[in-house]
């Protein structure tokens, strides 16, 4: 698990290995994430949009930008946290992803940015 805090707010995330299968004659290898998106600050912030780069080790980046998480822009108050889990593809058995999400902060109005830290997919049978 890799975690980063950024102005108060923590960001954890855990990987998985799913599974590989065939696609448009291609192998394609499938991972899976659970983020935790925890308030450490003392004001209520809003996760309004994401931007993530997803790497893989044939030099592939993929980038994705949108708005919330998973169909939701939650909203944690002190204390507060907000977890989900999510996944992708790579053409290769390892990888990395890394972003921020865009946040506003209540108390000043102000936007800021949260960076996801860089964390490693990597299938257990390509692992030395």
């Amino acid at each position: 698990m890799v975690q980063q805090i950024t102005r108060g707010i923590k960001i954890s995330v855990a990987t998985t290995f799913e599974g590989s299968f065939y696609k448009n004659y291609k192998i394609q290898y499938a991972f899976g994430y659970t983020v935790t998106i925890e308030n450490q600050s003392k004001d209520s912030v809003q996760l309004n949009a994401r931007h993530w780069e997803v790497l893989d080790a044939l030099n592939n980046v993929e980038t994705i930008s949108g708005e919330g998480v998973i169909g939701k822009k939650p909203v944690l108050k002190p204390g507060e946290s907000h977890t989900y889990t999510s996944g992708c593809l790579l053409t290769s058995p390892f990888g990395a992803m890394k972003g921020h999400y865009n946040m506003v902060n209540f108390t000043t109005t102000k936007n800021f940015q949260v960076i996801i830290p860089t964390f490693r997919l990597s299938a257990p049978f390509a692992i030395n």
